[in-house]
């Protein structure tokens, strides 16, 4: 893989991938299904947020176009589980999806930035929620989702970063991600891994 040989000239990054299989990004559709997915999983467990989305699944027939998710009945998305603003939110993607369209061929025609500026006019969708998208409905290999709790973790601590203020860490960690560019988002993969899988010592 391209990518593991210009990131393992970061050494302390070398060492995590190591330990590691290469990572390959598969680009998804309906990305629209992907955002009411994103925005159904928001502040819930995996398990939790699996048997929510499967519960939504099992509401359609065949894979939901936007026009039937937006004519679900608010009352039948609560029931299976979705909160107020997550009902009203899936709706929106929905709405959004109909009347300006988020289709993979649009939205590849857009940098990062566009994408984000654009999608997250959507009430419900912020930034975090859309750099997941780039990163996994639409295989965009530098992304770097800075505010995730997952990822400042890990840096800090193959870092070895000391405690200091917010900004200051914030201008830190982007710093030390500049030298993964174009790459970062297979440097998030391998370090979100390495939290989950921590290495034997």
């Amino acid at each position: 893989m391209s990518y593991i040989t210009h990131l393992q000239k970061d050494k302390k990054l070398a060492a995590v991938i190591r330990h590691h299989q290469p990572f390959c990004l598969q680009p998804r559709n309906q990305v629209y299904l992907q955002l009411c997915n994103a925005i159904i999983g928001q502040q819930l467990s995996v398990k939790v947020a699996a048997v929510i989305k499967n519960r939504f699944l099992a509401l359609y027939p065949a894979i939901p176009a936007p026009a039937d998710i937006l004519h679900t009945p608010y009352e039948q998305l609560r029931s299976i589980g979705l909160s107020h603003a997550k009902a009203n939110y899936v709706h929106n993607v929905a709405q959004f999806a109909l009347n300006n369209g988020i289709e993979p061929e649009k939205l590849n025609k857009m940098d990062d930035e566009t994408v984000i500026r654009y999608l997250t006019q959507i009430k419900g969708v912020g930034r975090w929620t859309v750099e997941m998208l780039l990163m996994f409905t639409l295989g965009r290999e530098d992304v770097l989702p800075i505010d995730d709790l997952g990822i400042q973790q890990a840096m800090q601590a193959i870092y070895k970063i000391p405690e200091m203020d917010k900004k200051t860490q914030r201008e830190k960690l982007v710093k030390i991600a500049e030298r993964w560019r174009p790459y970062r988002t297979y440097a998030c993969l391998h370090l979100w891994h390495w939290k989950d899988n921590p290495p034997a010592h």
